[in-house]
């Protein structure tokens, strides 16, 4: 029978090491789901487990197939895990997003990433290393989540608030006149809002660099000439 091919000792280093990757991934999918990320601790649990099967379908597998022909066999364990790592990219990448300017999603593809590294780690049975990555793993994405890297850049970034008719408003529009200005864009961030008028507003929030007092007036000249604009404001960090 096929349970023959291994003995009780290799069932109780498979069934810990799966157990391993499975509170590994699923600590990193914690944080993800605490933040309501669309990858959580479901698909973070499943993606170290699947991957810690694969490690040991590598170390396992093929030891009844190889004592068969032992001189016809070449075997690398390590190819298989190679196709873990390039083939987990389409899993991220689903979970990457954007809008606009603004690209969303960028962490959770590398935690997932991280994940099946973890998973293959625990199934290799290296458990020190995929310890001590977990902890950093969940460290960065708790703590350093919480920094504003913008501080770097105080007196560069501003923030320009353009207020528009949603069922007017073109964004294409607005970042041409500020290109048209040598104002960089860093990133774009929308929010509706409802006009006294009753009617539905869009809030553009752009994150620029390279934005002077004298061009800003010249930006806000220019747009106040389109139609759809409401509100221009400006805030530096």
């Amino acid at each position: 029978m096929e349970w023959e091919l291994f003995s009780s000792s290799d069932t109780s280093v498979m069934t810990i090491r799966l157990v391993i990757a499975a509170l590994l991934g699923g600590l990193v999918g914690v944080e993800r789901e605490y933040h309501q990320h669309p990858a959580g601790f479901r698909t973070h649990l499943l993606v170290s487990v699947g991957s810690c099967l694969i490690m040991l379908l590598a170390f396992y597998g093929f030891q009844g197939y190889m004592k068969e022909n032992p001189d016809v066999v070449n075997f690398d364990p390590s190819r298989l895990a190679a196709y873990v790592v390039s083939g987990i990219g389409f899993l991220g990448a689903g979970t990457i997003l954007v809008q606009g300017y603004t690209v969303r999603g960028l962490t959770t593809a590398a935690s997932i990433w991280v994940v099946a590294g973890i998973g293959l780690t625990v199934g290799a049975g290296m458990y020190t290393a995929a310890f001590i990555c977990t902890i950093i793993v969940i460290l960065s994405l708790f703590l350093l989540g919480k920094i504003n890297f913008n501080i770097l850049n105080k007196g560069q970034n501003k923030y320009i608030f353009i207020v528009v008719d949603e069922r007017q408003g073109r964004l294409n529009e607005i970042v041409s006149v500020l290109e048209d200005s040598d104002v960089k864009i860093k990133g774009v961030k929308t929010e509706r809002q409802r006009g006294y008028k009753g009617n539905n507003l869009i809030e553009y929030r752009l994150l620029v660099n390279n934005l002077d007092h004298k061009s800003f007036l010249y930006i806000t000249e220019r747009l106040n000439k389109l139609d759809f604009v409401d509100q221009i404001n400006m805030d530096g960090n």
